[in-house]
Protein backbone atom coordinates (compact mmCIF):
# COMPACT_ATOMS: atom_id res chain seq x y z
CA UNK A 1 0.00 0.00 0.00
CA UNK A 2 1.71 3.58 -0.70
CA UNK A 3 1.43 6.49 0.95
CA UNK A 4 1.02 9.68 -0.09
CA UNK A 5 2.32 12.84 1.28
CA UNK A 6 0.51 15.55 1.11
CA UNK A 7 1.48 18.78 2.01
CA UNK A 8 -1.18 22.22 2.22
CA UNK A 9 1.21 25.56 1.00
CA UNK A 10 1.56 28.96 2.31
CA UNK A 11 3.42 32.15 0.44
CA UNK A 12 4.84 34.73 2.57
CA UNK A 13 5.63 38.69 0.75
CA UNK A 14 8.02 40.77 1.96
CA UNK A 15 8.34 44.10 0.91
CA UNK A 16 11.66 46.23 0.91
CA UNK A 17 11.15 47.79 3.75
CA UNK A 18 11.24 44.42 5.82
CA UNK A 19 15.20 43.65 6.52
CA UNK A 20 16.29 40.55 6.60
CA UNK A 21 16.71 39.72 10.08
CA UNK A 22 13.25 40.77 10.46
CA UNK A 23 12.06 38.39 7.43
CA UNK A 24 14.64 35.62 9.28
CA UNK A 25 12.98 35.78 12.79
CA UNK A 26 8.96 35.82 11.02
CA UNK A 27 9.96 32.68 8.98
CA UNK A 28 11.68 31.38 12.47
CA UNK A 29 8.49 31.74 14.17
CA UNK A 30 6.04 29.91 11.23
CA UNK A 31 8.56 27.19 11.55
CA UNK A 32 9.02 26.55 15.52
CA UNK A 33 4.96 26.91 15.76
CA UNK A 34 3.13 25.84 13.07
CA UNK A 35 5.44 23.32 11.79
CA UNK A 36 6.32 25.48 8.47
CA UNK A 37 9.61 24.48 6.12
CA UNK A 38 10.86 26.65 3.51
CA UNK A 39 10.41 25.49 -0.17
CA UNK A 40 11.33 28.03 -2.28
CA UNK A 41 12.43 31.94 -1.91
CA UNK A 42 12.38 34.46 -4.79
CA UNK A 43 14.48 38.20 -4.40
CA UNK A 44 13.42 40.69 -6.56
CA UNK A 45 15.17 43.27 -8.04
CA UNK A 46 12.93 46.50 -6.04
CA UNK A 47 14.28 44.61 -2.94
CA UNK A 48 11.08 42.55 -1.96
CA UNK A 49 11.35 38.64 -1.10
CA UNK A 50 8.38 36.07 -1.83
CA UNK A 51 8.49 32.97 0.20
CA UNK A 52 6.76 29.30 -0.32
CA UNK A 53 6.43 27.66 2.88
CA UNK A 54 5.03 24.00 3.31
CA UNK A 55 3.84 21.70 6.15
CA UNK A 56 2.12 18.25 5.55
CA UNK A 57 -0.67 17.15 6.21
CA UNK A 58 -1.91 14.65 8.97
CA UNK A 59 -4.54 12.78 8.33
CA UNK A 60 -6.33 10.57 11.24
CA UNK A 61 -7.78 6.55 9.58
CA UNK A 62 -10.16 5.34 11.87
CA UNK A 63 -9.10 2.22 13.62
CA UNK A 64 -12.27 0.38 14.01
Amino acid sequence: MAVMIDYEYRILTFGRDVTRSQARQILAEQAEREQWEMVRLRLYLGGGRRVWLRRKIIRVRRTA
